[in-house]
């Protein structure tokens, strides 16, 4: 499985209040959730008038459509001109999928040992 995520650097420009940047920023999230399938949310800046960062994350099974994906959402934030992108940053990751023939029995009452509470 290969995970996408973006960290993407938006200023607001003429923002005078919180309320008027997270307007903004609750479209633009609003409107890549309608046209992508992605995962995004603000996830900095909450506390300034006109600074926001959003995460963006998507998963598939081939790199190239992966990042892709996100250069395609960063386009789209850019072209909407409700916020300047000042910075992103794409990282692609890989995790190990398992190999055919290695997959585990359920058991409905496993429980990891580090999960398992003290009684008492």
């Amino acid at each position: 499985m290969i995970v996408g995520a973006a960290l993407v650097e938006l200023h607001v420009h003429g923002s005078r209040s919180l309320k008027a940047k997270r307007g903004v920023v609750r479209s633009i999230v609003s409107r890549v959730r309608s046209r992508f399938n992605v995962s995004v949310a603000e996830v900095g800046g909450q506390d300034t008038w006109q600074r926001a960062v959003l995460g963006l994350s998507v998963s598939g099974s081939e790199r190239v459509r992966v990042r892709q994906s996100l250069d395609r959402v960063v386009a789209f934030i850019d072209s909407l001109h409700l916020a300047e992108i000042r910075a992103s940053d794409v990282e692609i990751i890989d995790l190990p999928q398992e190999e055919q023939g290695d997959e585990r029995e359920f058991e409905p009452d496993f429980c990891p040992d580090s999960w398992e509470r003290e009684e008492g």
